[in-house]
């Protein structure tokens, strides 16, 4: 599965580009004031997995893989957590699988951000908490539960990542909001509540709704963030419709300062029934890559520590990219 740039089909394929790198990875890379992590969402994603895609022959284990991405990258977003609960026993493995200096940004649950959730995927004892109605529907929204559950909800996700906190691994909790959470003073008090109830835990804020960043509206949030020390997540995505945020770069807390890179593949961004592993199907060739970096060079002039993943989690693409960042950072890798 090493595959090649869909938007070249001559270039070399996405595993032969990443090759050469893989042995220069893994250590954070000093830019200007601040400390860049370049690093992926997700390290057991299906098509990553697979043979001959980016793990070597033999590392197969849940252990053997975390430790071998461990040492090519230094940051990694959990994904999973979006989908069901994670568990503390879960958190204190990554503590022990990675070395003092890796990092991991943690993708909020789904009911935390107000999407829906799946009822099966509930931890027991939430489960048996829940309300006749709701517990009977396949999938529930925060609206369908008692705030009681809600709490359990928000309890529960914050003692899971509790061991990456206290060990000083965790980087942030992602709150990526739905598309249909818009640019209101409701949505404003939702993103307040959310960081109350993490705290101290980190937070950094995704929008996926341009109203947040349209005209004087887009001014007042990234002030309105700064003022409250919230880091804004930068992004780079397919642009031209409804859910597209532009590519604005932001510093909005500099201690703390996100870049998430989803692809460009346009025509499917908002389209719906389309899958995440087509959705996200792209890889940079480099010449994006080159104008990616300036970028990470921007918003390291401001911000004390950055992360930057990479959301084109496809096979080898986002491993590839990254790679091929960290080396274009460190002026190992022409164009």
């Amino acid at each position: 599965m090493n595959q090649r740039d869909p938007s070249d089909p001559g270039a070399p394929a996405a595993g032969e580009r990443a090759e050469p790198l893989l042995d220069r990875g893994g250590e954070p890379i000093s830019l200007g004031g601040a400390t860049v992590r370049i690093g992926t969402a997700g390290w057991t994603d299906p098509t990553l997995t697979a043979p001959g895609v980016f793990y070597p022959a033999g590392v197969t284990s849940p252990e053997q893989r975390l430790r071998w991405y461990a040492s090519r990258f230094p940051l990694v977003e959990v994904d999973s957590s979006y989908y069901a609960l994670p568990s503390r026993r879960s958190a204190e493995l990554w503590v022990e699988r990675t070395p003092a200096g890796f990092r991991f940004d943690v993708k909020a649950y789904a009911l935390m951000t107000g999407h829906p959730t799946e009822v099966a995927r509930f931890p027991k004892v939430i489960r048996e908490a829940l309300p006749p109605e709701a517990g009977a529907k396949s999938r529930v929204y925060p609206a369908d539960l008692p705030p009681a559950v809600l709490d359990d909800v928000w309890l529960w996700f914050a003692d899971a990542i509790e061991p990456l906190h206290s060990a000083g691994k965790l980087g942030a909790v992602l709150l990526q909001y739905p598309p249909w959470f818009h640019a209101t003073r409701d949505s404003i008090e939702a993103i307040f509540d959310a960081r109350r109830r993490l705290a101290p835990v980190e937070i950094a804020v995704e929008f996926r709704h341009r109203s947040w960043l349209d005209g004087r509206v887009g001014a007042r949030t990234l002030e309105l963030l700064a003022e409250h020390g919230i880091p804004f997540v930068m992004v780079d995505e397919p642009q031209g419709t409804e859910h597209s945020v532009p590519g604005v770069v932001a510093v909005t807390a500099p201690r703390h300062a996100v870049l998430r890179f989803h692809g460009r593949k346009a025509g499917v961004w908002d389209r719906p029934g389309t899958s995440v592993a087509e959705r996200f199907r792209y890889l940079y060739t480099r010449e994006e890559l080159a104008g990616l970096a300036e970028r990470v060079r921007e918003a390291a002039r401001e911000a004390r520590d950055l992360h930057v993943v990479f959301n084109n989690c496809y096979a080898n693409y986002g491993t590839t990219n990254a790679l091929e960042l960290g080396a274009l950072l460190r002026g190992d890798l022409d164009r």
